[in-house]
């Protein structure tokens, strides 16, 4: 667990629970149900109709959500929350120079992710400059067993802690090279250990490959990963390694001393 997750250890009593329920009902929101009626919210998050439809109400009172009266969705407000993180995070921060860096040497789009729970979450970027560039917007979340980032972060775990990890994930299926059998993939994420590096071609887009390594502090704590997405034709798998793993691993062990 890097600092930007650890937290000290919170008594139940100093908890606000309306707090974690009102968060609980803006995660409830997705790309499949961008709008939700207090029956649907409450169905998603655990509560009551009328408690879901309070906090909804709430919502939109503060500007986060709209309503017609029927259904709610989010507003654009609701975006505050998440470049809150960026702008405060050390992570993001103290990458950039370092991915700006490695996106100039290579002409490539460099990323800087995080695990949150079963999805990879890019937290940072450096597109080279040019008309088209490729790889995940910051902000973008992908299920981690399809996205290189997912095994080399999961390498850093424990045995006991991956096996809990993938006991609870769903392997979803989006090309006919994703891994969906929790053996194979656990399979990848020893790879990972071993190499210290993940590679993999269209897991998620059969037009894409990936490229990514942890990024590791002093004391041996996984912070994230850092890596590319590239179009896969443009690309042998040994010209991946040749020339675009040496500038990341460079980046990586700069990183290492400053995280």
């Amino acid at each position: 667990m890097s600092d930007d997750e650890a937290s000290p250890s919170i008594q139940a009593r100093d908890l606000i629970e309306g707090l974690g329920k009102g968060l609980r009902v803006i995660e409830a929101f997705s790309e499949d149900q961008p709008r939700l009626t207090p029956s649907q919210a409450a169905e998603l998050t655990g509560l009551t109709r009328t408690a879901a439809r309070r906090y909804l109400l709430s919502l939109v009172h503060f500007g986060y959500a709209a309503t017609d009266g029927k259904q709610f969705w989010l507003a654009p407000r609701v975006l505050r929350l998440g470049q809150s993180y960026l702008g405060a995070a050390r992570l993001p921060r103290i990458a950039q120079p370092f991915i700006q860096q490695v996106s100039a040497q290579t002409g490539e789009t460099v990323n800087v992710s995080v695990l949150d729970g079963h999805e990879v979450v890019y937290v940072a970027r450096s597109s080279p400059p040019r008309w088209v560039s490729v790889g995940y917007q910051v902000g973008v979340r992908v299920p981690a067993h399809v996205v290189t980032p997912g095994p080399v972060i999961l390498s850093t775990w424990s045995k006991a802690a991956l096996a809990e990890w993938v006991a609870a994930h769903g392997f979803a299926t989006f090309t006919a090279r994703t891994v969906t059998d929790p053996a194979g993939f656990v399979e990848e994420v020893q790879r990972a250990r071993r190499q210290g590096y993940w590679f993999t071609t269209g897991q998620l887009d059969a037009v894409y490959q990936g490229l990514s390594l942890p990024l590791i502090d002093r004391k041996g704590r996984c912070h994230g990963a850092i890596g590319m997405t590239v179009i896969a034709s443009q690309y042998s798998e040994e010209a991946m390694l040749t020339r675009l793993l040496p500038p990341l691993r460079e980046a990586a062990q700069a990183l290492r001393a400053v995280l």
